[in-house]
């Protein structure tokens, strides 16, 4: 099976940092290419993998401001869709874009929809001719038929499980008003745990405002993006990951590395929270900041083991790969059952 991975392109992938749809693009490509799949990985040029890489940026536009990134995003797509001919399946990672050029695309289209921006993009999806994949069962829009939901995957061997924790808590992710990073501060004081914040600065007001006036070195450290090496070590020192989401949180990669680390997450049950922390094994879900604050006792005393275990379970890359190859060879399968039919039209009718 020849198949085409076409990548975001606002980060290198794998990201240095942050850059979760490039993070899982990256470790897809990867599993496919041990199955034996002969992947081309369609990303910026100083991209890092095993498959075929090609594309036209020469690095990510989100880390030179000389960049355009709509100028980029459209050359990518069209570079990408010129060659769809030679695969037999191109597997978009990107947003909208990719699906306003669908027709020009001559191989079966999939998307994995990570998320959406608003529902402005909607018409986008509703009038292409693509097959969609959800990341979340929560996060499907009513206007679409989806063929799968595949929950991302991480890279375990990236995440070494960690027994024994310190007292201090972690907040990872984009510091923006939907992911409550000022209200992880407040459950943190009044737990009377220290705090960790990792992440990049989306909504500068909001930090500046909400989030800055806390840190203090001690007691609410900020240390900006970190890579992958760094985010295991905070995550693994950690009692617990906090995650008092203001939005519908479409899946939520920090809080699955979390778990693989065997710290467990308090998390507000919102979007695709009931869907991936476990209640009682992986973390715990709540509703409310008094909520959250009697939670971190909670989770103090599960088994770190046993959330690590049953994250493994279900949040390995390599499941995520069993799950795309099972949604690529039905697509195939759907497109080429016609021509076999015609071809061997003896074996049409045994079937």
């Amino acid at each position: 099976m020849r198949v085409a991975l076409l990548g975001p392109v606002a980060w290198r992938t794998p990201p240095h940092h942050y850059g979760p749809w490039e993070q899982v693009t990256g470790l897809l490509a990867e599993g496919l290419v041990s199955r034996g799949v002969d992947v081309t990985l369609f990303a910026t040029l100083d991209s890092v993998t095993s498959a075929r890489l090609d594309g036209v940026i020469p690095k990510g536009y989100a880390d030179d401001p000389a960049l355009d990134g709509r100028v980029w995003e459209a050359m990518h797509v069209s570079h990408a869709f010129a060659r769809s001919a030679e695969f037999d399946l191109v597997h978009s990672h990107l947003d909208w874009l990719p699906l306003a050029f669908a027709e020009h695309c001559h191989a079966p289209l999939l998307t994995t929809v990570h998320g959406f921006s608003g529902a402005g993009i909607l018409p986008a999806y509703a009038r292409a001719r693509s097959s969609y994949v959800s990341i979340s069962d929560a996060d499907r829009a009513p206007e679409l038929d989806y063929v799968a939901t595949v929950h991302h995957g991480v890279d375990i061997g990236g995440l070494p499980f960690t027994r024994d924790a310190g007292p201090g808590l972690a907040a990872f992710g984009r510091i923006h008003p939907d992911k409550g990073t000022h209200t992880a501060i407040e459950i943190a004081r009044r737990a009377g745990r220290p705090l960790i914040i990792c992440g990049i600065v989306q909504d500068e007001r909001y930090f500046a405002e909400q989030v800055a006036p806390h840190i203090d070195g001690d007691r609410v450290v900020f240390l900006g993006s970190v890579g992958p090496r760094r985010r295991a070590e905070v995550l693994g020192a950690s009692a617990a990951l906090l995650h008092p989401i203001a939005f519908d949180e479409p899946f939520g990669l920090s809080v699955v590395e979390s778990m693989v680390c065997g710290t467990p997450v308090v998390a507000y049950a919102r979007g695709s929270m009931p869907e991936v922390v476990d209640d009682g094994v992986t973390g715990c879900l709540v509703h409310t900041v008094e909520q959250a604050v009697d939670a971190v006792t909670v989770v103090a005393g599960l088994d770190r083991a046993a959330c690590r275990g049953r994250a493994l379970q279900r949040f390995g890359a390599d499941r995520m790969v069993t799950d795309y190859l099972a949604v690529y060879e039905r697509l195939v399968g759907r497109v080429a059952a016609p021509v076999d039919r015609q071809v061997v039209p003896d074996q049409a009718t045994a079937v």
